[in-house]
């Protein structure tokens, strides 16, 4: 098992690799040319900035048990599909009984915004110590699940 993150402007990072490091468990992180990484424990790996340059690339060398860190909807129904698991950074877990109704809510959302009037929508709310530790825990979890498997 190793843990893939998409890395570009992921806020859990150094949470991933300090819960990983307590595991034994290699990470990999992956990121763009515009938002290069440096780090003592995981291997980084940068690719090409062009779109989904990265989620192309953290898909084609994942694996069947790995764990996937990313907030894409799209980039964890492709690690679900090559029987992976994956991990949203609020600690939600990505499931192949969830994954088809939260693509479709993407959708919904994408369409209702490109129809709205408005061209400036807020962004995420800021992150919070309580955000840190429902992933820690999350991400502990599912390290401890798939390690006593």
């Amino acid at each position: 098992m190793r843990v893939f993150v998409d890395a570009d402007a992921c806020p859990v990072v150094g949470i991933v690799e300090k819960v990983a490091k307590k595991h034994n468990v290699p990470v990999t992180l992956l990121c763009d040319t515009n938002h290069v990484l440096s780090s003592d424990y995981s291997e980084v790996i940068v690719v090409g900035a062009g779109a989904d340059a990265v989620d192309y690339k953290l898909i084609s060398i994942c694996h069947k048990g790995d764990i996937v860190v990313s907030q894409d909807y799209g980039v964890a129904a492709m690690a679900l599909g090559k029987g992976a698991y994956a991990i949203h950074q609020s600690g939600k877990w990505y499931t192949n009984e969830n994954i088809d109704q939260m693509l479709m809510e993407r959708h919904l959302n994408k369409k209702a915004r490109r129809a709205s009037r408005k061209n400036h929508l807020k962004g995420p709310r800021k992150r919070t110590s309580e955000d840190d530790e429902r992933f820690r825990e999350s991400f502990k979890k599912m390290i401890q699940v798939l390690q006593n498997g």
